[in-house]
């Protein structure tokens, strides 16, 4: 049996969906009382930031999959809880900038803390430094319906993004595999097989929808206030602004780490834009 942490977002989503595919016990863990979630999943409502909220969750567990933004400060007592059910494995979710800084140092330094804190936790550990995720840009599809214009900062910023199945499946790998022991203490730098920029990024939704769209450079103080006139924490702001600048002058890691873990290419931008193009194509006129 594995516990999901963050079981509603893009990554948590999909590990759900293929653990019980791959015929496993699943408990997935979320805030939302109305979520929905893949048939067959336990769902067990609490806010994993207050573990004492998780009173659903089971004995016999083998492992978790830690969402440290679902987890916020609270991580160590996570893992304590769930240690006291029976895991003996984590798969932490991590990000790239850990060692290949870019963006504001805070942030990258919140995830070397969960790492830390998963460390010391004396459980089996994998840590999963990911690449922006290519499910980021669904932040552009209300332009992109609305007008067929991106309006933002950094045009030029390149990097290599993730589609959230890989991740998903290695997690899953690192989770539940007959060998899953050798990924033990592996920290792995995740993803996608193209560097891209934003102009780039944009050109593939709208191939993958069959419109010519564009990008419209915006100062990046121009693209801050209006993510904060829209209500935004001003931590939004900063942790893309942050990245997108220095991605501007120096592209994201690209690994093949994916296709090593997994004996495949790993998923392109553009396959998950034409997996998505629902959300970026503008309604039917009657």
């Amino acid at each position: 049996m594995f516990v999901v942490i963050g079981a509603t977002g893009s990554v948590g989503r999909e590990a759900v969906r293929l653990l019980l595919q791959n015929g496993e016990k699943v408990v997935a863990v979320t805030r939302d009382p109305a979520a929905v979630l893949p048939d067959g999943a336990q769902v067990v409502i609490g806010d994993p930031s207050r573990p004492d909220s998780l009173t659903g969750v089971p004995d016999g567990i083998e492992g978790v999959l830690l969402s440290p933004r679902a987890v916020g400060g609270a991580a160590a007592e996570l893992l304590t809880l769930v240690a006291a059910r029976g895991a003996r494995r984590v798969v932490a979710l991590s990000a790239s900038t850990v060692e290949h800084p870019a963006g504001h140092q805070r942030f990258a330094d919140a995830f070397r803390a969960v790492e830390d804190t998963v460390w010391r936790s004396g459980l089996q550990w994998t840590f999963l430094r990911c690449s922006d995720f290519a499910a980021n840009a669904l932040a552009w599809a209300p332009q992109i319906r609305a007008t067929g214009v991106v309006r933002g900062a950094y045009g030029g910023a390149a990097s290599s993004p993730i589609h959230q199945r890989d991740v998903a499946e290695v997690a899953v790998r690192a989770l539940a595999a007959r060998d899953h022991a050798v990924h033990a203490s592996h920290a792995y730098l995740l993803t996608g097989p193209q560097t891209l920029d934003q102009r780039d990024k944009v050109r593939l939704i709208g191939e993958a929808i069959g419109r010519n769209l564009a990008f419209q450079e915006l100062a990046p103080a121009q693209v801050r206030q209006a993510m904060l006139a829209q209500g935004l924490a001003e931590d939004i702001p900063d942790r893309l602004l942050g990245s997108l600048a220095d991605n501007a002058d120096k592209p994201g890691p690209s690994t093949d780490t994916v296709e090593q873990l997994l004996g495949r290419p790993a998923l392109t931008f553009a396959a998950w834009a034409a997996e998505n193009r629902a959300a970026f194509a503008s309604p039917a006129r009657s």
